[in-house]
């Protein structure tokens, strides 16, 4: 019997990094801030990582990225500094003068490569600063096989002391994080039974997560109908996110069509609701002074996701199709 594989492998290509994003600010930067690349550093670095905004002014400086972290009792800040280069001393300055103004608990630095120095200065920074301040050091990479689709892998370089241990903390042993976790969980698959239930066009046919969000498709990429809880401020949000590098030129096309499309809402909608200095848009209606931690008031607040959900994507889902 033969032992070669009929089936023909491809090899492991490296892609270089300036081939892809030739500018940090107008293209790496973007590109990570989108939720689905995101979510892969999210996933490598073990934080549950939400945009607040890109670009953020810090005096007269601009921090690239700056997110929460919604695992963390606080939703505490997150700064990632990106380098499409070696590291070098002007960014490790950078990174820790933006995190001391941002007030950062964790600080993640991404970069092509790490010098041995900087590796080992981050190193030192998670051995002498508190516990709960925590630094990352992060290589990205470029690979493809033969002719497919460039792809990035994360490698960490540098981890905070105990991350293993901490990380599995936060998520077992009936701890307060672990049960707000738990209660996002626990209202999202309250959704998705309720949208089953409708037999409307948006459908709970996703796996419910613990993040802030639940997402579902609109036919077209870049686009999808978002439900949004917010326990801090205490609402709820129906809304068309519009995401990618030509997000605002969409939105005006579709603001151009506010009327018409309120008209057959029956209400008015929030058109110029995005994160400060954020290329991505939405198109939102809210639900205000309702506690997502109420469990009494989950019936009420998921039968109003239900109707909105639906109705936005029944009004958008032929006007995204045909932009």
């Amino acid at each position: 019997m033969s032992t070669t594989s009929e089936q023909p492998l491809g090899r492991l290509q490296p892609v270089d990094l300036r081939t892809i994003w030739v500018s940090e600010p107008a293209g790496f930067t973007p590109w990570l801030a989108d939720e689905e690349n995101l979510a892969v550093l999210s996933e490598t670095l073990r934080l549950d990582l939400e945009l607040v905004t890109v670009e953020k002014e810090v005096g007269p400086f601009r921090a690239d990225i700056v997110c929460k972290d919604i695992g963390m009792e606080d939703e505490a800040l997150v700064l990632i500094e990106n380098q499409l280069e070696k590291t070098d001393h002007k960014h490790l300055g950078q990174l820790l003068t933006y995190a001391a103004g941002l007030q950062a608990i964790s600080i993640v630095w991404l970069a092509e490569k790490f010098s041995e120095e900087h590796r080992a200065a981050l190193d030192w920074l998670n051995k002498i600063t508190h516990k709960n301040t925590r630094f990352f050091g992060v290589e990205i990479e470029l690979w493809r096989i033969d002719d497919s689709l460039v792809a990035p892998k994360f490698n960490p370089v540098s981890m905070p002391n105990d991350w293993s241990r901490s990380f599995a903390d936060r998520v077992t042993g009936g701890t307060e994080l672990s049960e707000r976790r738990l209660v996002r969980k626990e209202y999202w698959t309250g959704l998705q039974d309720r949208l089953d239930a409708a037999g409307g066009p948006v459908r709970g046919n996703r796996a419910p997560g613990h993040h802030s969000w639940q997402t579902y498709p609109i036919g077209r990429r870049h686009f999808n109908i978002v439900a949004t809880i917010n326990m801090r401020d205490k609402f709820i949000r129906a809304e068309l996110y519009i995401r990618g590098n030509d997000a605002s030129e969409y939105h005006g096309l579709l603001e151009q069509q506010k009327d018409e499309i309120e008209q057959e809402l029956g209400y008015q909608l929030e058109w110029g609701d995005q994160q400060p200095s954020s290329r991505d848009h939405r198109i939102s209606y809210y639900l205000r002074n309702s506690d997502p931690r109420n469990k009494q008031d989950w019936p009420r607040q998921h039968e109003w996701l239900v109707e909105h959900l639906n109705k936005l994507h029944q009004v958008f889902v032929q006007r995204v199709r045909g932009l």
